[in-house]
């Protein structure tokens, strides 16, 4: 089957946004799978990864480390409820006012391989996979800041980002807020790339781990809730959504240690990139069968 065929056989995973009855498959819009990030494809939050290395680079104090800590502590144990990330929304806000863009950036890139690829979770890489060998475009959707968003994205082999946007003046941050990537935010940026890639959102997909996504996955026709919380879950078992469990952070890179025959035939026929979507998909794929 081509990744043509299977944009226009989409089996049906879930009730979110109503579908559109169209009879002409050529009519149909394409499809993207919309990934939140922090507690879906990596294992920690994504702006706590980072606190370390800016502690070391002097953009955090250790009280602003240990507060970071705690707030990551009860964002693992419990999620975060709509206050709770409007108070770190203002927190970080506050905190990164006057750091240097590019000395952010140059962090980021720095520490990226080493501390978040350890982090994604196996079972999220396979789903990704999945997705691009059936020719859906992947979406990494995150209320985190875009320097850190896009590079863990690219990492993934993402089509695109959405992520909160920091007002910037003479290259530093200012403290505030230019988009905040978050509940009806990320709707907001879904049906904005929607409408510029020619998304059929009736048809797309979305994960999410906190029930502050509510909006996100309601938006798509195949919602799926991924570790949920606590109310996510009970929103998902009374809505009928499938309930997926991540729980096998490894790196990627070391997926590449060891290649099969397999793997290394793809290597020379397409490059690095459709190695990762077939090795790691065809797993995934048998299982399905």
């Amino acid at each position: 089957m081509t990744a043509e065929d299977d944009q226009t056989t989409d089996p049906d995973h879930g009730a979110g946004a109503a579908r559109t009855a169209d009879s002409a498959p050529s009519r149909r819009g394409r499809v993207a799978a919309f990934f939140d990030l922090d507690k879906t494809v990596i294992a920690k939050s994504s702006t706590f990864v980072f606190s370390k290395p800016f502690f070391a680079q002097g953009l955090l104090n250790r009280r602003a480390v240990l507060e970071s800590s705690y707030a990551h502590f009860l964002f693992l144990l419990s999620g975060a409820d709509h206050d709770q990330m409007e108070r770190m929304r203002e927190h970080l806000t506050k905190m990164c006012a006057g750091w240097d863009v590019e000395q952010v950036k140059s962090i980021v890139a720095e520490t990226l391989h080493e501390l978040v690829d350890p982090l994604i979770y196996a079972e999220a890489a396979d789903l990704i996979a999945d997705h691009k060998i059936r020719g859906h475009d992947v979406v990494i959707v995150s209320a985190s800041g875009e320097e850190m968003v896009g590079p863990i994205a690219e990492v993934l082999g993402a089509s695109h980002t959405a992520a909160t946007r920091m007002v910037v003046e003479d290259g530093k941050y200012t403290g505030g807020v230019e988009f905040y990537c978050y509940g009806e935010g990320k709707v907001e940026a879904i049906e904005k790339l929607a409408a510029a890639e020619g998304y059929d959102l009736s048809r797309c997909y979305a994960y999410s781990d906190s029930v502050t996504d509510l909006p996100m996955l309601g938006t798509v026709g195949h919602p799926t809730a991924v570790n949920p919380d606590r109310n996510l879950r009970r929103e998902a078992t009374a809505r009928g959504w499938p309930v997926l469990a991540f729980s096998n952070p490894v790196s990627l890179w070391a997926r590449f240690q060891s290649p099969s025959s397999t793997t290394l035939a793809a290597t020379a026929a397409v490059g690095l990139s459709a190695v990762l979507a077939g090795a790691i998909s065809y797993r995934l794929l048998r299982r399905r069968r």
